[in-house]
């Protein structure tokens, strides 16, 4: 069951309320290179990325902010440490949502400067705790920077925005530790009713960090935590909108199409690993809400794979397509995908 949260709007993308997990993933271009953060921006936005966010760290990136907000149609988060002006300027400059730490950018004047901004333009806040910066204060009492002390934090700084009446909050525990940020944000989910944003942070590389991400994510998006979702990895920002979208429908929560295939054995008798490859290719970009199963054996494929909306199941230089379990026709292998991708355009 989906944990109910209230409902923020970054720009025209609702978080929480019930609204789907939208997915997120962030800039990594040179702030100057205004043209490279708007090919990566579209290409993200192509891929499936809900939501684009980029860091601000000088008023130089504060123009590349309204250059997004010009020239690309995500809505925009800008990304902010520090200077509580940063965040101010960005504001101005049409950012759609600000993520802010409120204890690194000064004094409660400055908070509530920050919160007053985002109030009277409509814009929420993303409160950003990780492990690796909680105060100094909670690693004393905990010890360590667990998900009891990075659940508290983040309560913390949300009462602080509440009390200068601010309440379009989502909120963010992040950790390399997969365990721990899954428990900090089994904690915390049961403590407010703040929309969450999830995600476990310095995943590692693609390889890697794609597990971390599937097994943190995942295992809460069954839980029932998480409206929003980045998978943060040492790659191309792209490949985090792929992951994300993948883990969405691994999990039936997202659209396009799912590929089953079957690991082969000794009975295979087609290049069904080329064959799978190539029909997972073609299906990028595929919209419909269809499983599609390729298997290797044409004795127990489409049995196995009955549950299936359509496949093939090789046999020896040839097919079986088949729908729901029941055999279409027999395909020539070279034929194969082509005739199946005939089939799924029918659906």
């Amino acid at each position: 069951m989906r944990r109910l949260s209230r409902v923020v709007h970054v720009g025209p993308v609702a978080i929480g309320g019930g609204a789907r997990v939208s997915v997120q993933s962030m800039l990594n271009k040179p702030s100057r290179d205004i043209e490279g953060n708007i090919a990566q921006a579209l290409e993200l936005e192509r891929a499936g990325c809900d939501i684009v966010r980029v860091a601000v760290p000088d008023g130089e990136a504060v123009g590349l902010v309204a250059a997004l907000k010009e020239r690309c149609g995500a809505p925009i988060v800008a990304d902010i440490h520090f200077d509580y002006q940063l965040a101010l300027e960005s504001l101005a400059a049409g950012a759609d949502k600000i993520r802010i730490n409120p204890g690194n950018i000064g004094g409660r004047d400055r908070v509530k400067a920050v919160a007053d901004a985002c109030r009277g333009r409509g814009v929420p806040i993303r409160i950003g705790v990780n492990s690796g910066s909680l105060e100094k204060e909670l690693l004393e009492k905990y010890g360590s920077p667990t998900p009891e002390a990075m659940a508290e934090s983040a309560l913390n700084h949300a009462r602080l925005l509440e009390a200068f009446d601010f309440h379009d909050i989502v909120i963010s525990l992040k950790s390399s530790d997969v365990a721990n940020t899954v428990r900090a944000y089994a904690i915390l989910a049961g403590q407010c009713d703040y929309p969450l944003h999830v995600g476990v942070t310095e995943a590692g590389t693609q390889r890697m960090g794609v597990v971390k991400s599937s097994i943190g994510i995942g295992a809460l998006l069954l839980r029932g935590i998480g409206d929003t979702i980045r998978v943060s990895l040492t790659a191309e920002p792209v490949e985090e909108v792929r992951a994300a979208r993948d883990i969405l429908r691994a999990l039936g929560q997202g659209s396009g199409a799912d590929v089953v295939s079957c690991p082969t054995c000794g009975r295979t008798k087609i290049d069904l690993a080329a064959m799978a490859h190539e029909v997972e290719r073609r299906l990028e970009g595929c919209e419909k809400r269809v499983t599609v199963a390729v298997m290797g054996c044409a004795v127990n494929g489409p049995g196995e794979a009955r549950e299936a909306d359509i496949g093939l199941a090789g046999g020896d230089g040839c097919a079986l397509l088949f729908r729901r379990g029941e055999v279409l026709r027999k395909a020539p292998e070279d034929r194969a995908v082509d005739e199946l991708m005939e089939e799924i355009d029918r659906l």
